[in-house]
């Protein structure tokens, strides 16, 4: 049992956690903390926190467990502010999309006492954002990736895997810059193609013809590009190294296709198609 849980950032997927560990009856009271107070009344009166604070250091004295939600860029200020007062026992973790960044900033905000910070990146999400799309399923049987480093306590780490399988999510363990690439090519590359494409679309003289006349294929490949501005910048930027590489890689790849397609290279259009469509189809089956 969590007696006391603070969570830093009351959106969708801090939302989510907690709805899911009070259906597991694992966490006893939880204070939420924003800068707004309307989305924390939100929040409190949906019953996902039971009180609220705007000032991150008063909502962890005594906490057991505190879990940053926020914008990959506004980690570092906020473990600067919590850092005098947290306990010598109380867990930290996030739910971060990148975990290079928030290793660095951890390491420098608590001169390297980092046994209790427990990195960690859900792989579930919707496109949609705030307390009040949380839903308490949104974990079950998705992955949640945690990122130890040398200096963990087994006991930290055991705390955050036992709280994520409550709530019925399959929990791996990867290292930092494994996990930073993978996503990049998996996760943060997509988002950069939607947000790209949609932009330059919107941008084009007929583009109300365009949008108008879209079907499904291009609502379900943009989707995404509707995930907040905010949140997806920090990741980019967070990520920045594996994110150009795969970027780049990407780049050439479709280089090649454009030239195939403009000297009438049928087989090697035919193949590229193939192997995707091979990859893709092995991907889901495999699901």
């Amino acid at each position: 049992m969590i007696n006391k849980l603070t969570l830093i950032g009351v959106g969708l997927i801090g939302g989510s956690l907690v709805r899911a560990l009070r259906r597991a009856q694992l966490v006893k009271e939880v204070i939420g903390v924003g800068r707004h107070v309307a989305n924390l009344e939100l929040a409190k009166g949906l019953g996902v926190i039971d009180d609220y604070e705007t000032d991150p250091a008063l909502a962890v004295i005594d906490a057991d467990v505190v879990v940053l939600a926020v914008p990959l860029g506004a980690m570092k200020s906020i473990m600067q502010a919590i850092a005098p007062h947290l306990s010598v026992s109380t867990v930290l973790t996030d739910v971060g999309s990148a975990k290079g960044s928030v290793l660095a900033d951890a390491k420098t905000v608590f001169n390297d006492r980092i046994e209790n910070l427990v990195p960690g990146h859900p792989i579930a999400g919707t496109e949609k954002s705030g307390v009040e799309a949380s839903f308490a399923e949104l974990f079950q049987q998705r992955r949640v990736i945690l990122t130890p480093h040398a200096a963990i306590s087994a006991t930290a780490l055991g705390v955050v895997r036992q709280m994520w399988q409550a709530c019925g999510a399959e929990v791996i363990e990867m290292s930092v810059e494994h996990h930073d690439e993978v996503l990049a090519a998996t996760s943060h590359l997509p988002h950069m193609l939607a947000y790209a494409l949609v932009d330059t679309l919107a941008r084009m003289e007929d583009r109300k013809d365009i949008f108008d006349y879209a079907a499904g294929g291009f609502r379900d490949f943009t989707r995404i590009a509707s995930s907040d501005p905010q949140m997806w910048h920090d990741i980019t930027m967070a990520n920045q190294t594996a994110l150009v590489e795969v970027m780049k890689r990407f780049r050439t790849d479709l280089d090649q296709l454009i030239t195939a397609i403009e000297s009438n290279d049928s087989v090697f259009v035919q193949e590229t198609f193939e192997r995707a469509k091979k990859a893709r189809d092995a991907f889901c089956d495999s699901k």
